[in-house]
């Protein structure tokens, strides 16, 4: 069925006053969280408004959900130059823990999105180490995939990647897919038993240039910066396009189709993330790095449940 598209006067503004929620994740149980860089994370009430929760430190970028309803956060050190680890926030007991600090002896200085599988492996990437933005997009290839497993072990299992960013799993869970922001495009790896990857290659194409956007005679619509991304139930992959405040999706014979766009930014500014929720899953949530708010609407088109919805979905 062909997407249709979501008209950016659909979409309300949530969480309004939030810090820089990069990222959004549904619970089973329907509760609502968000990144917030003024606390561990935050939680988004039905009625729109939002309390955070847990300690502030460190950056709170990409977040998801482990089978027992505890935030996983990847903690963005670059904005301060600090540890870019990969937390966790038990929203149940306040609990707030460090997992990983350094994968193979190399320090997490970005992580950025984290997604755990049906094996309870946790897949994050850590973008760069770059010390500055402009350092972090300029196409170096310092990136990596690394994966924390239920036995404790970690490993690098990807890398010379192009600032690695939002992840996916196919819903077979055989392939994980993975953003490259300054490739302009999303990488996807075969995965292999015990929690490793084969070799990458890239799914569907470029989607868009890659200029400074403060460049002279740059139309800002054509730029290609890929970040989150989230996989509907119907195959196709949402990519958010922060810069060209888009979001597009590449179906499963590898077009391109463009689900939300908002030219002049006044609704949907920079999106960064997309993930569902609500009893049908049909509940649409964009993240932003440039918006004080959260956006709610309905989605054409129901999400691929994480493996934390599904499990709840099972047990309902």
């Amino acid at each position: 069925m062909p997407l249709s598209p979501i008209a950016p006067g659909d979409l309300t503004k949530v969480a309004v006053g939030i810090d820089r929620p990069e990222d959004v994740v549904v619970g089973p149980d329907g509760r609502v969280f968000a990144s917030d860089h003024q606390c561990a994370v935050a939680e988004i009430f039905p009625d729109g408004s939002f309390k955070r929760m847990g300690p502030k430190g460190g950056a709170p970028n990409g977040i998801n959900m482990d089978r027992r309803g505890r935030v996983l956060i990847a903690n963005f050190g670059i904005y301060d130059r600090e540890d870019g680890p990969l937390q966790r926030f038990d929203p149940a007991s306040g609990e707030h823990e460090t997992l990983l600090t350094e994968v193979g002896g190399r320090r997490l200085t970005s992580a950025n999105y984290p997604v755990m599988d049906r094996a309870g492996n946790i897949w994050c990437a850590n973008s760069t180490h770059a010390e500055t933005w402009p350092q972090a997009l300029d196409g170096r290839t310092d990136g990596f995939i690394f994966v924390l497993r239920p036995d404790g072990s970690s490993e690098v299992v990807a890398e010379g990647l192009k600032f690695p960013n939002g992840m996916a799993l196919s819903a077979d869970e055989r392939y994980l897919f993975c953003a490259q922001t300054s490739g302009a495009d999303v990488m996807r790896f075969p995965i292999h038993d015990g929690g490793t990857l084969g070799a990458g290659g890239r799914y569907g194409p470029v989607l868009g240039k890659l200029q400074a956007p403060d460049a002279p005679g740059i139309d800002h619509n054509e730029l290609g910066y890929t970040d989150g991304i989230g996989l509907d139930a119907e195959g196709n992959l949402w990519v958010c396009l922060p810069a060209a405040n888009k979001v597009v999706a590449i179906t499963p014979e590898l077009g391109v189709t463009t689900v939300i766009h908002d030219p002049s930014g006044e609704v949907v500014n920079h999106p960064t993330n997309v993930t569902w929720g609500g009893p049908d899953l049909k509940d649409l949530y964009i993240g932003s790095i440039r918006a004080g708010y959260v956006l709610k609407g309905r989605s054409p088109v129901a999400g691929q449940p994480h493996v934390h919805q599904l499990e709840g979905r099972a047990s309902a």
